[in-house]
């Protein structure tokens, strides 16, 4: 599986260490930005990256900002998207095997490395479990069309 990945300034330090981990997981990516030293506008990075899922270039992503909630917010924006906030286990794990979230949120500011590494090791372990779950996924689909038609 090949993710990709981008944060805004607030949360570079993150992103660097999530690559990091990454790396030893095995897991290609592809960085979004920003860059060390960079100021960025997070809603064009998580733009450029939730476009890039929902047009099938990417099963996963991560975004980090200083909370996870803008990246996040802005994230479902694009059709077809389902991005969620991970700062504890069980909302992580539910946010795929639930939710079938293709992205998942970080916030530097609200979680320390350690925490995001075992939060995405619990990500990338957990699939979508249908079930009772699948009706609701697929009325969450038939709202996204119904209110962003391209």
């Amino acid at each position: 599986m090949k993710i990709a990945i981008g944060c805004d300034e607030a949360a570079y330090r993150l992103k660097v260490e999530i690559m990091k981990h990454l790396d030893e997981l095995g897991i290609e990516y592809d960085d979004f930005g920003a860059g060390e030293g960079d100021v960025v506008l997070y809603p064009d990075v998580a733009e450029a990256v939730a476009v890039a899922v929902a047009e099938g270039k990417y099963q996963r992503a991560i975004l980090t900002c200083g909370t996870g909630i803008g990246m996040c917010i802005t994230a479902n924006k694009v059709p077809g998207i389902r991005a969620a906030v991970c700062h504890d286990v069980f909302s992580t794990e539910r946010s795929r095997k639930s939710n079938d979230a293709q992205i998942m949120c970080l916030g530097e500011r609200v979680i320390g490395v350690e925490l995001a590494k075992s939060l995405i090791d619990v990500w990338f372990k957990c699939e979508f479990a249908g079930g009772g779950s699948a009706p609701k996924v697929k009325r969450i689909n038939e709202i996204d069309a119904k209110y962003n038609k391209r």
